[in-house]
């Protein structure tokens, strides 16, 4: 699986992306989360990095200070710009997680990352994390969300690499199959990862989604 195939299945999934969001076992564990983002990243000026069809920019603009958020593809950015955002608030461009610009003196304060951490490789984890520190400016907060892996309800994994990283057989719109890392860290391996990078982590779980704070370096 290489990075090309991941953009290229989330591009064709973009329209019925969110249906994840409606499940209804979920629902209390999404609000709780909701909450916890928003507390965290209240007025903050907001680098939001994979933002997808903007599901979670739409939960948390009308709590920031101000929203940028990326993707790599512009159908996901065709499809958040349609969202409702506060006037004047929340703008967007193109952006690859692994080349991104240098934050300019004050242009952040905060960083959001959604379900990006479990579809990235575990061996490129820290350079990720570097090109996190240098887009959002050291001293930032790092917000993160991802996915427990829920026995019966998440996906089961399809094979494990020499590295480590776990990967998940997912189904095309022409109904073709294709291979998607996905990743399910526990708490001992989310802070020996981002114990060098950053400071002052912080961990919550719930049944479905996992939510990590920390300051970057």
């Amino acid at each position: 699986m290489n990075e090309q195939t991941m953009r290229d299945y989330y591009a064709q999934r973009a329209e019925k992306l969110e249906q994840i969001y409606t499940l209804p076992e979920r629902q209390q564990d999404l609000q709780e989360i909701a909450a916890r983002v928003n507390a965290l990243l209240r007025n903050q000026q907001v680098l939001e990095l994979a933002c997808g069809t903007g599901f979670w920019t739409e939960k948390y603009a009308a709590q920031a200070a101000s929203v940028h958020a990326t993707d790599i593809n512009q159908n996901m950015l065709d499809l958040a710009q349609k969202k409702p955002y506060p006037p004047g608030k929340v703008s967007f461009s193109i952006a690859d997680i692994h080349h991104l610009p240098a934050a300019q003196s004050g242009q952040y304060s905060a960083c959001f990352a959604g379900f990006l951490w479990s579809h990235t490789k575990r061996e490129q984890q820290t350079e990720l994390l570097q090109g996190v520190s240098r887009a959002a400016g050291a001293g930032s907060l790092l917000v993160m969300i991802d996915n427990n892996d829920v026995e019966g309800s998440s996906l089961p994994v399809a094979r494990t690499d020499a590295e480590g990283n776990t990967y998940q057989l997912r189904t095309q719109e022409d109904g073709s199959r294709v291979e998607i890392v996905k990743n399910f860290p526990s708490d001992s391996a989310l802070r020996k990862k981002l114990g060098g990078l950053v400071r002052d982590i912080r961990i919550f779980r719930n049944q479905y989604y996992w939510l990590l704070s920390c300051v970057l370096k």
